[in-house]
């Protein structure tokens, strides 16, 4: 192990090194380690330097105050866990690199797998700015496209397309939704020019861009054989389940006090009535269907509160049975009955 100049060590450093020492020869966990170098930099100046730049915000901030915005998603147990660990490994890293440490930059490419619906791209769009919190990334920004963005028309368009796209999403994230339709349109299509303009440029601008595929896990799989280095240059996957009936609810009351209304109980049992007929259908969207029938509801009321001039703050909030029971999903429920209410 590369040992540290003993002259001129500061006393903030005098705390850090035992700390790596005990990471390095495994007598700590990456989590453990984050936490004590957490405590051994809660300086009040450098709080005051450092919160908010870019190259090092996070020398101070835990991590529950950079993984806020992720934690506030309903579900998403998997992705949640796994950016704990990029967390643990890019704060580890940088002070390896503060102590001359040699310090690895792990590949951030990633695939996204899953039904419409289930948080794929709002967790992209959250992942650039926590990566751009963690100096993983310059800017954070997402950028997203799909087949029509990146594939031309005619011989030497496709290039021009995907290296723009590139381009723009430098410093950030690049999100690919249903990728699996770059392969799509046989051997005179150029959608397997535009996947091997990306493999170059993701090599190209590997210090300051992530990759997000997305699409369903299947057509995925196929798309990741299309070319040679593809499957290697995405070793993340992550798998977005269906939301659970709980998950979909608090979904739900979470669009609905956005919006500064509230829901009955008699409203949630026919909300839960629609989406149980809902998660049978083949398009079930999750999020997307969840959104629709609230947006629906909230139509409902307007219509129903319309010619009441007399109308409350109260009832100008209110979602009731009536706003969920009408519409064509719900005329083509067989029975509307009520429902356990979480």
């Amino acid at each position: 192990m590369t040992k540290v100049p003993k002259g001129n060590i500061t006393p903030e450093r005098s705390k850090i090194e035992p700390i790596l020492t005990e990471f390095e020869h495994g007598r700590i966990s990456a989590p453990m380690a984050l936490k004590k170098l957490h405590q051994a930099y809660q300086k009040p100046d450098r709080v005051a330097q450092d919160h908010g730049t870019t190259d090092a915000p996070y020398g101070l901030m835990s991590r529950e105050q950079v993984l806020a915005p992720l934690y506030r998603l309903v579900g998403l147990s998997t992705i949640k866990r796994m950016t704990e660990e990029m967390f643990a490994h890019a704060v580890v890293q940088r002070r390896r690199r503060e102590f001359g440490l040699q310090a690895d930059k792990t590949v951030t490419h990633m695939v996204f797998t899953g039904r419409p619906g289930t948080g794929k791209t709002l967790v992209a769009r959250t992942l650039g700015s926590i990566f751009a919190e963690l100096g993983i990334l310059s800017k954070g920004a997402m950028v997203e496209v799909e087949r029509a963005d990146l594939v031309g028309e005619y011989v030497g368009q496709t290039a021009q397309k995907t290296k723009a796209c590139l381009d723009r999403a430098a410093g950030g994230v690049l999100f690919i939704d249903e990728a699996y339709a770059l392969a799509r349109g046989g051997a005179r299509d150029f959608g397997r020019e535009a996947v091997d303009t990306l493999v170059k440029g993701m090599e190209d601008k590997r210090d300051d861009l992530i990759v997000i595929l997305a699409g369903y896990e299947s057509e995925m799989q196929d798309f990741l054989d299309l070319n040679p280095g593809l499957r290697s240059r995405f070793p993340i996957t992550v798998s977005f389940p269906d939301y659970s009936e709980r998950e979909l609810l608090a979904i739900a009351k979470e669009m609905v006090n956005e919006r500064d209304y509230i829901m009955t109980p008699q409203a949630i049992n026919v909300f839960l009535t629609i989406l149980r007929h809902e998660r049978l259908e083949p398009s079930f969207g999750n999020g997307r269907t969840v959104r629709n029938i609230i947006e629906s509801a909230i139509r409902r009321q307007a219509l129903r509160l319309s010619d009441q001039l007399e109308a409350t703050r109260s009832d100008l909030m209110e979602l009731c049975e009536r706003d969920f029971s009408g519409g064509d999903v719900h005329d083509r429920l067989p029975h509307a009955r009520p429902n356990e209410c979480w």
